[in-house]
């Protein structure tokens, strides 16, 4: 799927958050998986493309407010994930530090 297609289709037909579209919908209007689809929406996200989402589905922005609550979701899930990190950072050390560890060889097994 070209990515300025989904730019253009979300604008003329789901500008707003009223309007908004699920993602299954998008998947099968454009004959992407969720994950295609996420990508696409994310390399135009990076373009500055004001794309925004919430519980509602996609939909192309209509005013400031929409896009600055789309940041705030965004912002929640990092500060969820990096929380996550650090978490499993911590539990690193119940691991036994004595634990004999393979050092890694390139070309897989011990080749001489």
């Amino acid at each position: 799927m070209d990515k300025d297609q989904l730019a253009e289709y979300l604008k003329a037909h789901h500008l707003g958050k009223e309007n908004a579209i699920l993602s299954r919908e998008l998947e099968k209007l454009f004959c992407v998986n969720g994950k295609e689809l996420r990508d696409i929406i994310n390399i135009l996200r990076r373009e500055a493309t004001p794309i925004a989402s919430d519980q509602s589905g996609y939909y192309y922005a209509k005013t400031e407010s929409e896009l600055r609550a789309t940041i705030r979701h965004m912002r929640r899930r990092i500060a969820g994930i990096s929380a996550a990190i650090r978490g499993l950072n911590r539990s690193l050390s119940n691991f036994d530090k004595a634990q004999t560890r393979l050092p890694f060889m390139e070309g897989g097994e011990d080749s001489e």
